[in-house]
């Protein structure tokens, strides 16, 4: 049973796995001594949410409400909290515990938490007494609770909705470029423009790299190089792709789906980086390891990032101006539906965020 010092909290949330978005009601646990309340302004929309709500990545109890891109006001703070204050901007990412104890924790990893894994922002299992009904609830919603050791302090210049994509997408850039070292002069491809491959151009580009767009499409061009691009790339296109071939040290490839990824690699230099973040490339090496072997590439996985990262990269990018190119949608389930179905078409440019603030945001109301 949940706690009796639980409140409602309004959220859009899937009714069931076909992902159909309802209003509804969800119960938020009290602010505990370690706990910070924030009043959500913004929820980004991640194409995890879509995977997760339609029960693709395992099966949820409903309904559910995702959003791990929360961006919103502290409103109360439990009595041994010290980092936030009442009326502090914060944020909340795709994490909001781990065991905090594992090596992988102590290190300000907790996306690898080696003892049983982190929890996410929403769709996964934890005690009554922190997650009311037993499972996390994210961020398309008018309240979020969370322990202080997993909010992120926003500077007061990014309460805007397209700081919210950041806490996910930006993060996602961000922390495999420090930890593989990318350093300014560099040259950086980025395989796929879209809600990751903006957010690598920019955050590539303030960190002074010279950054290539490898595209599908022609029609894209203009954007990257406006983005910050220096070079855009056609991949359908035989001579680009042989004009550019080994002259990056670094590919961050945010493709989405399964691909064959040797016409990527032949664009990195001898002992360049492949860095995967998008759809796990299977059987896509006809030459197996020998692809990697003989010119000494390497592929590298990532995984979000660290609190401590998190933070960095947050205050990274209010340095640098950086957000995301978003579409503002009202927290209404029609508008939600809507901006779901056009996501998983790609028709968006590039980030989808709910205006919670605007519809759903409320004082909260205790429940007995």
């Amino acid at each position: 049973m949940a706690s009796l010092t639980c409140f409602n909290a309004t959220c859009i949330a899937c009714k069931d796995e076909t992902g159909k978005m309802i209003r509804t009601t969800i119960q938020r646990r009290a602010v505990g001594p370690k706990d910070v309340h924030i009043a959500v302004s913004y929820s980004g929309i991640c194409h995890s949410d879509i995977h997760t709500g339609l029960g693709e990545w395992g099966p949820k109890s409903y309904p559910l409400c995702v959003g791990h891109e929360v961006l919103g006001t502290v409103v109360a703070v439990g009595s041994d909290v010290t980092k936030f204050k009442v009326g502090q901007i914060a944020g909340v990412g795709c994490m909001v515990d781990s065991c905090q104890e594992c090596e992988e924790c102590q290190e300000g990893d907790e996306q690898f938490c080696s003892n049983g894994g982190f929890t996410g922002t929403y769709g996964s299992k934890g005690p009554e007494e922190l997650y009311p009904g037993g499972q996390t609830q994210g961020g398309y919603s008018s309240d979020i609770v969370v322990k202080e050791a997993f909010c992120i302090a926003i500077p007061d210049k990014m309460h805007v909705a397209a700081a919210a994509p950041l806490l996910c997408a930006g993060i996602t850039c961000y922390s495999p470029f420090v930890k593989h070292g990318l350093k300014a002069g560099m040259h950086l491809g980025v395989i796929g423009l879209g809600g990751l491959g903006h957010m690598a151009i920019k955050i590539g580009k303030a960190m002074g790299c010279i950054v290539t767009v490898v595209t599908t499409s022609p029609a894209k061009k203009e954007l990257a190089l406006k983005m910050g691009a220096s070079r855009v790339v056609v991949s359908s296109d035989e001579a680009q792709m042989k004009a550019a071939a080994r002259s990056l040290h670094f590919v961050y490839n945010s493709i989405a789906f399964d691909h064959d990824v040797q016409q990527y690699l032949n664009l990195l230099k001898n002992q360049g980086t492949m860095l995967l973040v998008g759809g796990v490339p299977k059987g896509a090496m006809p030459a197996g390891s020998f692809a990697l072997i003989g010119r000494g590439l390497k592929m590298a996985g990532s995984l979000i990032g660290g609190i401590k990262q998190t933070q960095e990269m947050i205050d990274f990018c209010a340095e640098h101006d950086i957000l995301s190119e978003i579409e503002l949608v009202p927290a209404t389930p029609e508008a939600v539906d809507v901006a779901w179905q056009r996501t998983i078409k790609a028709d968006v440019k590039f980030r989808f965020v709910i205006d919670t603030a605007a519809t759903l945001t409320k004082p909260p109301a205790s429940v007995e």
